[in-house]
């Protein structure tokens, strides 16, 4: 397992538009809310670039990024990157033959989709998303990935909650993570 933070400047800067919300979504959590972030346009700008600028010297063919807020900034990389996006989203979402991957949560389990002709075998795909918690999302992402026999160059968020061991769950991919808490 490898991984890295991101040192860019500005960096320090989003983590002042990052909202902490006690007790959200339950009694206990402390979210990280990162819509006062998006709503910043230097800072969704910076957020962007410092996703993006570890991967601007590798080849990198597809970014992916999980639904819903890894679309924001999955596109928002792609777009950077030059390169196109790919969906994964929740079962039923996608109107082509899809490929399913289902995972197991605290509480039970979930699924994720992505269209069976998305990736090309040997393609090399950055996978995106807003946040590495517990890692459930993401590793179910980049199994999808793998499923279509694509490589996983990375994995990149822009926050990392270190306490939740969510890199244990992605062993062996390349971990870059913007903000840790």
């Amino acid at each position: 397992m490898t991984g890295e933070s991101v040192q860019v400047p500005g960096v320090s800067q989003l983590r002042e538009l990052i909202r902490d919300v006690p007790d959200f979504p339950k009694p206990g959590i402390l979210f990280k809310d990162i819509t006062p972030l998006l709503a910043d346009a230097d800072g969704l700008a910076r957020a962007v670039e410092c996703m993006a600028r570890p991967f601007r010297d590798k080849p990198i063919d597809m970014v992916v990024g999980a639904e819903s807020r890894g679309f924001i900034f999955g596109t928002a990389v792609a777009r950077s990157l030059s390169v196109g996006f790919v969906p994964i989203r929740k079962p039923g979402k996608l109107p082509a033959e899809v490929r399913r991957h289902e995972y197991a949560l605290e509480y039970g389990t979930d699924a994720l989709e992505i269209h069976r002709d998305a990736l090309s075998p040997g393609m090399n795909v950055l996978v995106v998303d807003d946040l590495l918690a517990t890692g459930g999302t993401l590793a179910a992402c980049c199994e999808l990935v793998r499923g279509l026999g694509a490589n996983i160059v990375a994995v990149v968020v822009l926050i990392e909650l270190l306490a939740c061991d969510g890199r244990r769950q992605i062993a062996g991919e390349h971990v870059v993570s913007v903000l840790t808490y």
